[in-house]
């Protein structure tokens, strides 16, 4: 019995976690604010009804028309335009209270939400953004704040209020416009998108708005502006991003319509359905988990159930290796509901251990059978150029010689390479990146006869553009906060102070102000982890759609700037403590704070925490972060290299512990990936991780990943590589963005009246020193005009 109690809790539950572009409405709302900032809630309150009440004689904002609240607003837009600092202040309170949804006539929740979405619609449609957007871009700009933040030994809340109310106010626009819902009225449905192409579109200062925030990190980062609430800054540009580029959902539609274009097939399955209706499995077995066995071995007792989880897996997959992975799942879960009757082997494990008379008296109703599909989840995938390498192997073999890149010849090879080479091209898949690369190189080649390249102007493409002079500054910036927010970073003396927007301006006394200042610091940096893990990935998947270099060359900033070794570094912590984190005080939340009585805080209630099984975000960072690595080191033998250089494996294999599909998906392709590096004794002794790659992840059907060759084992030049894929991107960049890139190829003007004739334009204060250019350039220079008459 102590056993099956050790292994029992040795196990982790399967989690109820559904993987999306954010959390909830109200999870996203809540997590703007740090639980120091609680009390200017009540400030937001009074300053809008200080002023409201000469405004609306005795009455409530929800009792006005919308005629009135218009004007109101209006009164307020005005208000905002003054020069005394203090009082502008106070206005942006006030919209700030509007824009939080009046919670202070509200009674629930529902409501507070209901009024906010409303109030905000009424701010965005009465122009309130571009003028908060005027005092963001003059906060930002403040020498005088930024040089006494740089002077101070301890930064606080106080020093960045106005831009703490500022980003919020721009936040929850952000946010509550950007999420649809049913009841949306139709001139709610228009602001939306007039919205969404204002933010995208370089309407401010001739940039994306997005571009506005990434100066603000890196300003942040090079410790110019420590004053700058990053936490704010980071979860606006995450949802500026995702507003205006897309999320998840509108990521795989503009695949489909990009493949479609390109006159590609469709793709073989939808990715986002595949992974959602995939099941965990059970994670390796630990050494304690096996040495238990053994003891229990040893003493005679029956202990069928946990010899069974370690042995039938493999043996099942012998003898049908296209069966999904539910059976699996079940065989493997001894706590889950709905896996037959408890205490009795299953179907599968009776079959393989005493094989039983047919038919086998089914557990469960056959129709929840239905459900599940049988095989394996995903299609398999061949690339061309490995049809390229199959038979230029086996025309060596069998001819002698090869046809390059022809894949149509096949005389002179045996029949079963016919066949092969049939079902491998029935697999073939040509990916839109493909396509791109070969396009890319023809106009290369060909940059006259092929003309100008149309380029069409999406939001993605906007971005990059205005990324690009400082890419690597914002790649960087964003990794050193990440590494300042990781939970496994030590604090150093010359680390980023990330923590300006959550340490109030006293420090705690009491043991439970500290606790709550403990948690609130963990949650904050939760929060940062989330932001920019989410930030990085739809920024590489966008780029990658919209074309393949401008995500190649984030990614090799990214490997650079060290993301590898930081994203493991992250991963090398106890990750199942990570995930059930309970760094939360529900009742400090937004909106429940504001409208709940406050109850009194205990230490025991602080230390409760939530109920949740799991923490969302850490759950969705974790992911995230795996999904980066995963594209950073996809058909990258050199990436994959510094996975195994860094030992990598042992810290993936203890990521497995989280039953979680998605997750556990991503750790077995970077184990995949991986795993002919690892030798033969790795690959023997975790069978079981074999098996589950073998299950879950995509196959490729001449991937020798299952069994190192030497030629795959041999050590490449990974700097060469790296270097050929910048040659690439450089190229690229100077053909399509480079203004002065058809100077070689453009005519000379040889006729002395038109060079003299053409149109010069001039700054407008060259008009008002002409003169005093004429006398200085001109007229005080001595010019020997007879030197242009004698021969050189």
């Amino acid at each position: 019995m102590q056993a099956e109690d050790m292994e029992s809790s040795m196990e982790s539950p399967n989690l109820e976690f559904e993987y999306g572009d954010t959390d909830t409405l109200t999870a996203e709302l809540s997590e703007l604010y740090s639980y120091t900032e609680e009390p200017e809630f009540a400030l937001n309150r009074d300053y809008f009804e200080e002023d409201f009440r000469s405004h609306a004689k005795g009455r409530r904002w929800i009792e006005l028309t919308v005629e009135e609240q218009r004007a109101y607003v209006m009164r307020l837009l005005d208000a905002l335009e003054v020069t005394d600092r203090d009082k502008r202040l106070k206005v942006a309170r006030a919209i700030l209270y509007l824009a939080q949804g009046v919670f202070d006539e509200c009674d629930t929740e529902v409501d507070v939400l209901h009024w906010s979405r409303h109030n905000v619609f009424l701010l965005y449609d009465m122009g309130i953004f571009t003028a908060l957007l005027e005092l963001l871009s003059m906060e930002i700009d403040n020498n005088q704040a930024c040089s006494s933040a740089v002077r101070k030994p301890a930064i606080s809340l106080a020093d960045s209020t106005e831009l703490r109310v500022l980003l919020s106010i721009m936040y929850l626009m952000v946010e509550t416009v950007r999420v649809q819902t049913e009841d949306d009225r139709p001139e709610w449905t228009a602001a939306r998108e007039t919205f969404k192409n204002e933010l995208g579109s370089p309407m401010y200062n001739g940039e994306p708005f997005a571009l506005l925030l990434f100066t603000m990190v890196t300003k942040f980062c090079s410790m110019n502006a420590p004053h700058f609430p990053m936490k704010k800054v980071l979860l606006l540009l995450w949802k500026t991003v995702l507003f205006t580029l897309g999320g998840f959902e509108e990521l795989q539609e503009m695949k489909v319509r990009g493949r479609e274009r390109l006159h590609l097939p469709p793709l073989p399955e939808d990715s986002i359905k595949v992974v959602r209706a995939m099941r965990a499995a059970s994670p390796p077995a630990s050494a304690m988990e096996l040495i238990e066995q053994q003891q229990q071995q040893k003493r005679g007792r029956r202990s069928r159930r946990p010899l069974v989880k370690q042995d039938s897996l493999d043996t099942y997959n012998e003898r049908d290796p296209f069966k999904n992975d539910d059976a699996r799942d079940e065989e493997e879960d001894p706590e889950d509901t709905d896996s037959g009757i408890e205490g009795e082997v299953d179907p599968l494990d009776r079959d393989v251990i005493i094989q039983p008379p047919p038919p086998p008296p089914p557990l469960r109703p056959p129709t929840e059978r239905v459900n599940f599909p049988k095989g394996l989840p995903w299609a398999p995938k061949v690339r061309e150029k490995d049809i390229e390498h199959f038979l230029e192997t086996s025309r060596n073999k069998f001819i002698g010689f090869t046809l390059g890149s022809d894949t149509e010849t096949l005389v002179g090879l045996p029949r079963p390479i016919h066949e092969s080479v049939k079902t491998l091209k029935q697999h073939k898949y040509v990916s839109i990146a493909e396509v791109q690369i070969k396009k890319e190189d023809e106009l290369q080649q060909c940059p006259l006869t092929l003309g100008e390249e149309d380029v069409e102007e999406t939001p993605a493409e906007m971005l990059y553009l205005g990324m690009l002079p400082n890419l690597s500054q914002y790649v960087i910036a964003l990794l050193k906060l990440l590494l300042a927010a990781a939970p496994t970073s030590k604090a150093k003396t010359d680390s980023i102070n990330i923590l300006a927007d959550v340490l109030p301006e006293e420090m705690p006394i009491t043991v439970l102000q500290s606790m709550k200042l403990g948690i609130d610091v963990n949650r904050h940096k939760e929060i940062i982890v989330k932001a920019i893990s989410a930030l990085l990935l739809l920024l590489l998947k966008h780029l990658k759609l919209n074309h393949i270099y401008q995500f190649e060359i984030v990614s090799q900033h990214l490997v650079f700037a060290n993301c590898i070794p930081l994203i493991l570094k992250f991963f090398n912590q106890n990750i199942m403590s990570y995930i059930s984190a309970k760094n939360s005080i529900c009742v400090l939340d937004f909106p429940h704070c504001v409208v709940h009585e406050m109850p009194e805080l205990t230490a025991e209630s602080l230390e409760a925490g939530d109920s949740n099984q799991f923490c969302w975000r850490n759950l969705f960072s974790c992911i995230n972060l795996l999904r980066i690595l995963n594209k950073l080191t996809k058909w990258k033998h050199s990436r994959t290299m510094m996975l195994v250089v860094f030992k990598s494996a042992p810290i993936l294999k203890r990521a497995l512990k989280v039953k979680q599909a998605m997750m556990q998906l991503y750790v077995l392709k970077l184990l995949k990936i991986q795993t002919k590096y690892l030798g033969r004794q790795w690959r023997k002794s975790n069978m079981k991780t074999m098996s589950a790659i073998y299950q879950k992840v995509r196959h490729r059907l001449n991937d020798d990943w299952a069994y190192g060759n030497d030629i795959d084992a041999r050590p490449w030049d990974f700097q060469a590589e790296e270097c050929a894929l910048r040659e690439s991107i450089e190229k690229f960049n100077s053909r399509r963005y480079d203004k002065n890139r058809n100077g070689d190829f453009a005519p000379v003007d040889n006729c002395l009246q038109s060079v003299l004739g053409q149109r010069v334009d001039l700054p407008e204060d060259f008009h008002y020193s002409y003169e005093m250019w004429l006398e200085r350039e001109v007229f005080s220079q001595p010019i020997q005009w007879e030197g242009l008459l004698q021969d050189p």
